[in-house]
């Protein structure tokens, strides 16, 4: 892992404020989340600026703001259980680990499910699963989440993760362009939120290696 000066990481977190993540606990969450570990090792020297890196097969690590925005849309006070569709290089889902008692994070791509399992593997943080699977059907497996924080572009949310969110609990995801706090009612009603523009790719349903 590469060390990262104390201005450096300062500046970084400086750069996310004057992007408009005021959040303090997700720019706790975020300075605390080591970002060059999860780079990969050719962009490590770019990994604390504002910049989405290649991850290959197409994939990109998100830009440090996007994620930014996205967890103060999802509004985690600590303690949830978090559902992570998309987990590409593993680094959201650490950073939401930070905060969150438990992270199950999926990943449709079996090679990069993979190199974000070792890589949360080498921070011990036990509390976060990775794994290979259709982030559309969610993961059933689980009682309930109290947030459910989806990494791509979707018409609605997929009725599959609507039913694994408590009541009480948000969604996060992409649609029409706009970046959307889903938060669910007691009757099952989910109540919308407008959180700015947002640019995501389209969710792609299903598995591959």
């Amino acid at each position: 892992m590469e060390d990262v000066s104390i201005d450096r990481l300062m500046r970084f977190v400086l750069e996310l404020r004057q992007s408009g993540v005021t959040d303090a606990r997700v720019l706790g969450a975020m300075e605390r989340t080591p970002r060059t570990h999860f780079a990969p090792p050719q962009f490590a020297a770019f990994a604390l600026e504002d910049r989405a890196l290649p991850l290959g097969d197409g994939q990109q690590m998100t830009r440090p703001s996007v994620v930014g925005r996205v967890l103060s849309a999802l509004d985690l006070r600590g303690g949830e259980t978090v559902l992570e569709v998309g987990t590409g290089s593993g680094y959201q889902a650490a950073v939401i680990g930070s905060v969150a008692r438990r992270v199950i994070a999926l990943e449709r791509r079996q090679a990069l499910a993979a190199e974000a399992r070792g890589r949360i593997g080498q921070l011990r943080a036990m509390h976060i699963y990775v794994h290979w699977a259709d982030g559309a059907l969610g993961w059933p497996d689980e009682p309930g989440f109290e947030r459910i924080v989806v990494n791509a572009a979707v018409e609605a949310p997929p009725p599959a993760l609507v039913a694994q969110l408590r009541a009480g609990g948000v969604l996060v995801a992409a649609s029409g362009g706009r970046l959307m706090q889903y938060r669910k009612s007691v009757d099952g009603s989910l109540e919308a939120r407008d959180a700015g523009p947002i640019e995501f790719a389209a969710l792609e349903a299903g598995v591959t290696p």
